[in-house]
């Protein structure tokens, strides 16, 4: 029971964050200073998670990923839908409270970090890339309870058959004892009707016994 409110829950918080996933532009502590970054509040994906899922995004654009301070940095990667340059990005995550983590990734052009005022067109593809990266996480996330919830169900359902059987059977004993008792009780009549009869033949044997005794004893 424990396990199906605990799921429940979980299933009743992914519905409240239920909207669409928004990047926000915002100052950040990243990258060595307050610079430029994009801020995306991602649900029900913990850090390690999410640092995962960016480092194989950073793998993917050929950066050079190590860790710094308390999030990732990728060192002359390669974004061909922003430019032909390369390009270093940080990326590190805020804890907002339990089951819910801003994702924040700040972009070094070479001199200047990515802003939607200075660099418009590589601000938007950098924006679109983030945001397809947390739908995937949420959607991943989501996907993994619903099959933690599929299975749970699946079970229940299982379950449900096995009692629905027992059932099934315990009626078929009961039918069963009901009709031994009747057959029983048919005999038992029976057997008392017999009795009689037999008790009946019985003293009408023993009269014969009787009259072959009494004739036995006038012989001479």
């Amino acid at each position: 029971m424990k396990k199906i409110v605990t799921l429940a829950l979980m299933l009743c918080t992914a519905a409240g964050f239920a909207q669409k996933v928004k990047v926000s532009e915002s100052k950040e502590n990243i990258g060595g200073g307050n610079n430029n970054a994009m801020v995306v509040t991602i649900y029900e994906v913990s850090a390690d998670d999410i640092l995962k899922e960016v480092k194989s995004f950073m793998k993917d654009n050929d950066f050079k990923v190590s860790s710094k301070d308390d999030g990732l940095f990728g060192d002359h990667g390669m974004i061909k839908k922003i430019g032909n340059n390369t390009i270093d990005m940080y990326a590190k995550v805020k804890k907002i409270k339990d089951g819910e983590n801003q994702l924040i990734v700040a972009f070094d052009l070479g001199g200047a970090f990515m802003n939607s005022s200075q660099h418009s067109d590589q601000y938007k593809v950098a924006k679109e890339m983030i945001e397809n990266l947390a739908v995937k996480m949420q959607k991943d996330a989501i996907e993994e309870q619903l099959s933690i919830a599929t299975k749970l169900l699946n079970k229940l359902n299982d379950q449900q058959k096995d009692l629905e059987g027992k059932n099934k059977d315990l009626n078929d004993d009961i039918k069963n004892y009901q009709e031994k008792i009747k057959k029983a009780q048919d005999d038992l009549k029976q057997n008392g009707e017999d009795q009689a009869k037999k008790k009946s033949e019985i003293e009408a044997q023993q009269k014969v016994v009787d009259a072959v005794k009494e004739k036995l004893k006038n012989v001479e």
